[in-house]
């Protein structure tokens, strides 16, 4: 004898509406879960990715060994600045004449100057330039000009601008040497350099 419809249907109802919830719950808190530990693993990521991006570009820390050696505003005149670093400080010295009884005198401190001082001693576009030292008392300036652009102004013959007192030149890098000075009998020493500001005007 053959159940009646109904029976059938209670029997086939009892089997998919108990057993499918369960399925469906499973599955909706399995990809619950899969959704947020991918959320995680993105925010992780970009973490990491800005935390890798921040130290990698840190900021660019000036060379100044380019300044180190000994100048003189003359090219065929002995050496007259000499700039060096001394217990970690970089310093400039003078030359002494002879009756000094010794050949450079006490060290002067220097310190970095940024760009935007720059058009303020020299008239040149900060980015030709790498590296601006001074005296605190902005008695002596020097940038160093990239090499890249002095080899390409016919108006540069040296990679060094020097501004000294009141007035700005190209200034160059010669060998030291045990030559004393005497700056106040050199002729060289009474040279009036001018401002390259007041020769554009």
């Amino acid at each position: 004898m053959h159940n009646p419809p109904e029976a059938r249907l209670t029997i086939f109802g009892d089997k998919s509406f108990t057993k499918a919830p369960t399925k469906l719950c499973k599955k909706l808190a399995t990809f619950t879960i899969s959704g947020m530990v991918c959320g995680l693993l993105l925010l992780t990521g970009c973490s990491d990715d800005d935390s890798v991006s921040d130290s990698a570009t840190p900021p660019a820390k000036t060379d100044l060994s380019v300044f180190a050696g000994c100048y003189t505003v003359n090219y065929e005149t002995p050496a007259q600045i000499k700039i060096s670093k001394q217990e970690g400080n970089w310093v400039m010295q003078m030359k002494e004449s002879a009756s000094a009884n010794r050949l450079w005198d006490d060290p002067e401190p220097l310190e970095v100057l940024d760009s935007t001082h720059i058009p303020k001693f020299f008239s040149i576009d900060p980015d030709n330039v790498d590296a601006v030292i001074a005296r605190p008392d902005r008695f002596l300036v020097m940038a160093h000009v990239k090499p890249v652009y002095a080899n390409i102004d016919p108006l540069l013959d040296s990679e060094y601008l020097s501004y000294i007192y009141k007035g700005a030149n190209t200034i160059y890098k010669v060998k030291c040497d045990e030559i004393n000075t005497n700056l106040l009998n050199n002729p060289h020493a009474n040279i009036v350099i001018d401002n390259v500001n007041d020769g554009s005007q």
